[in-house]
């Protein structure tokens, strides 16, 4: 089992974000994705993954455009959207499948 697998089977919801370097809306994302880990405390891990310093991955779950969030639930993509997405409904969704 792969590092990445090892961590996203987990029973509770792990958030991903890919995302690059180079990608104005991956910053935007930076203080949401911190708001959200200071309400969900541990109730979720959030990991950040660089797509260009992990091609694999990216190109396993097929992402096209950054920053692209994915929530795993149990090694399952539960929940999975493109662009800046608000720390509310992050949260929400969260919350939802733990």
């Amino acid at each position: 089992m792969t590092k990445f697998a090892a961590l996203v089977d987990s029973t509770e919801p792990v958030l991903v974000d890919f995302s690059a370097e180079w990608c104005g809306p991956c910053k935007q994302l930076k203080p949401i994705l911190e708001q959200v880990k200071s309400k969900v405390g541990e109730q979720a891990k959030i990991i950040k993954i660089d797509v260009d310093k992990n091609r694999s991955l990216a190109d396993k779950f097929q992402i096209r455009s950054v920053p692209t969030l994915i929530l795993f639930k149990a090694g399952k993509v539960v929940w999975r959207q493109s662009g800046v997405v608000p720390a509310s409904t992050i949260e929400r969704i969260i919350r939802s499948n733990h």
